[in-house]
Order: C-alpha cells, then sequence, then structure tokens
C-alpha cells in the first residue's frame, strides 16, 4: 500500500522563533519527516554572539550551509568561517558555538539528522531569553533546557 501524501507541502512548520536578536525559521520538523531530518533557518544579524553555551549532542548531526554572510564556527576549539555556498557537518559529540563577526546580517540552513530537536527546544530558550530583558540568559534554566532537548552544555 502506498502512503498517503495528501498532506505534503512546501515549508509545512513555517514558524519563526525569535530568540533575542536571533531568528529560527523552522521548514520542516521531525514529526513531519517521520523523525528523520529537522530543517531551520538561521538569522543572526552582524556583530552578534551566540548567547546559550557551547555545546555539544551525541545523538544527531548538524549540518550547517552558508546562504547569506559569514558565520564563524567554533568546533572542539577550532574557528572555521562558513560563508555563502559552504556546508560544515558538525560530528555528533563535538563542542560547539557560533558568532557573526562580520558587518553582513548571516543567514544560514540548518539540517538536523535525525530530527532529535524542534521548535519545542528553541521556543523554551526563548523564553529564559525574553526572562533576561537584554541582559545575559540565566545559565541553570538554559543548560536544564538544553539538557532535557538533548544538548550537553560544556563546562
Amino acid at each position: 500500500m502506498a502512503p498517503q501524501t495528501t498532506n505534503v507541502q512546501v515549508n509545512p512548520s513555517d514558524e519563526t522563533i525569535r530568540l533575542g536578536p536571533l531568528a529560527v525559521r523552522f521548514l520542516v520538523t521531525g514529526e513531519q519527516a517521520s523523525g528523520s531530518v529537522a530543517v531551520f533557518e538561521l538569522m543572526v544579524p552582524s556583530a552578534q554572539r551566540l548567547t546559550a553555551p557551547a555545546h555539544s549532542h551525541d545523538h544527531f548531526e548538524e549540518t550547517i550551509y552558508g546562504i547569506e554572510g559569514v558565520l564563524t564556527w567554533t568546533v572542539d576549539g577550532k574557528l572555521i568561517d562558513v560563508g555563502a555556498a559552504q556546508a560544515l557537518c558538525i560530528p555528533r559529540g563535538a563542542i560547539h558555538r557560533f558568532d557573526n563577526n562580520g558587518s553582513q546580517d548571516v543567514k544560514a540552513l540548518c539540517v538536523i539528522t535525525p530530527a532529535a530537536i524542534g521548535p519545542q527546544y528553541f521556543r523554551e530558550a526563548a523564553e529564559v531569553i525574553m526572562a533576561a530583558t537584554g541582559g545575559p540568559p540565566d545559565r541553570v534554566k538554559m543548560a536544564e533546557i538544553m539538557r532535557r532537548h538533548g544538548l550537553t552544555p560544556s563546562p
């Protein structure tokens, strides 16, 4: 019996979540892809640093594809610039973070395989960032959310 295809559509998720000045626009969630993949755009304004702590994940790879601007990733201590039309695969267990050190806004596509995290992680993180009212987010609350969603904050 052939699978049902009546709900096939472009950008089935299409939800934008603001994390302070950053934005995550989910395009496909794990629920929409039988758990195989989650896909989202990441928008990082110029001169913005990631407020969440560096982290790793043991249950999925994260592949980044640059669309606009240059995002500087730190992966296991190594700085790696990812610009337009470049891809970076962050392996399971690698401690990583990113910063936009440039003067141009960044847009990148992030692909999580398998789809171990989804919009709920970013919604919860956004609440902690908003509660900080412009200051640094509560690291204990942020670390708890990260752990619950399969991310391991680095010490």
